[in-house]
């Protein structure tokens, strides 16, 4: 398990002082980057093999919203790993240790080089720190678009400050860029997002909106391909 303090802070709150979930989730990637640090062995095999890990899947729970300067603190422990894949728990506690966010993942392992997906070798993985699965609802990892049509509205272009150090629009920045869609009066209480291909510095993402009771898809697409597809509810 690997954990970091933060408080929440002017630039990460929104017009009611409250926290930002686009600011949520940058602290739960940032974490779960961080995690590395505390498996060393994993660390140097993925150096070695020129390998990353990119996000696919993300589920998160919304249970409480915390306001200016309340302090935080963000773990983050793997759960699962098989040769391409690994999954994690990512939950937000607030001082009292109580959980404001709980989230699981699944992350893919990657070649830098090649783009495509890399297999860790049996070795690394028995190596590896394993955490108890935390408890949460779990969701299925695939979103299923409805067969309906959906609302298309003007493509939102990636820009410079949307890119991380992968070369990639940062995950957090899709969910972002989505939840400007949102109506303005609805209350976000949990999300699933699945990553499908990743969108490069100048692509023109097209949003379709699908709304369904009290819940609202947004796939984003680029070209005949769709990108990401973010299911709020």
């Amino acid at each position: 398990m690997y954990s970091l303090k933060y408080k929440v802070t002017t630039s990460t709150c929104d017009s009611e002082g409250q926290l930002k979930l686009y600011s949520a989730l940058q602290m739960m990637q940032d974490c779960s980057e961080m995690w590395i640090d505390s498996e060393p062995g994993v660390k140097q095999y993925f150096a070695e093999q020129n390998m990353t890990q990119l996000l696919a899947t993300r589920q998160v729970e919304v249970i409480r919203v915390p306001k200016y300067k309340e302090e935080l603190t963000v773990t983050t422990s793997v759960y699962g790993m098989k040769p391409m894949f690994g999954f994690r728990n990512t939950f937000i506690y607030d001082a009292d240790g109580n959980p404001c966010y709980k989230t699981w993942s699944m992350g893919a392992f990657v070649d830098k080089t090649a783009g495509k997906l890399k297999r860790v070798d049996d070795a690394t993985i028995q190596s590896m720190t394993l955490d108890q699965q935390l408890e949460m609802n779990y969701k299925d990892r695939r979103i299923i678009l409805p067969k309906t049509e959906g609302e298309v509205l003007e493509p939102i272009k990636v820009l410079r400050a949307d890119i991380d150090y992968n070369r990639h629009l940062n995950n957090a920045n899709y969910v972002r860029m989505a939840m400007e869609l949102l109506p303005e009066n609805f209350v976000v209480n949990g999300l699933r997002v699945e990553y499908r291909v990743a969108a490069k510095l100048g692509d023109k993402l097209v949003p379709t909106i699908y709304k369904h009771d009290d819940m609202i898809i947004v796939s984003l697409s680029i070209g005949e391909d769709v990108s990401t597809i973010i299911e709020f509810c």
